[in-house]
């Protein structure tokens, strides 16, 4: 398997447009992580299936979040995608979210080029407001059975808001 950090740039982020590495697929409980050091996926635990991933969730290769993983991306589509797969995506918002006292951004993305929808997802708006708050229900309560308590949502970025984060996780990974 390659290196996405070698072999993915981040993408076009100023222009709306980013690549997402797929970890979990949408509907999945197994948490799966890229791991840098190894270059490879790894199983870092398996979730109670009731918090099961409610979109796809991957990471921005060449970016490094506040909490020193890649910048982490919810990429919205019907279907799963597989572990591995890599999505030129179109930068919609951001959850503003807090992990055990670290920020831990997510960036929403869809796919740059979907034809069974038209392209007419644009912004947070498009998706509606019960998405938005499935998503806050999930990461809000997702480790309760472990450490409850220590995931705050802090609320949702329009894409500037995600550009403005991306850029800085590009800094970071440029420094480290």
């Amino acid at each position: 398997m390659a290196d996405f950090n070698k072999v993915l740039a981040v993408g076009d982020y100023q222009n709306g447009e980013v690549n997402v590495v797929v970890e979990i697929p949408v509907g999945s409980n197994m948490k799966i992580e890229w791991d840098r050091e190894r270059a490879a996926f790894m199983l870092d635990r398996v979730e109670p299936s009731i918090y099961a991933k409610p979109v796809n969730y991957g990471f921005i290769p060449q970016t490094l979040d506040e909490d020193g993983d890649e910048l982490d991306a919810l990429l919205v589509t019907d279907q799963p995608i597989p572990t591995g797969v890599y999505v030129p995506s179109k930068i919609i918002g951001i959850l503003n979210f807090e992990d055990d006292g670290e920020m831990d951004y997510k960036v929403v993305v869809v796919p740059v080029d979907n034809r069974d929808n038209g392209d007419s997802i644009n912004s947070l708006a498009d998706l509606g407001e019960r998405w938005q708050r499935k998503i806050e229900e999930h990461f809000a309560h997702y480790k309760d059975l472990k450490k409850p308590g220590s995931t705050k949502v802090l609320g949702w970025g329009n894409i500037d808001d995600a550009k403005k984060i991306i850029s800085e996780s590009i800094e970071r990974w440029n420094k480290r």
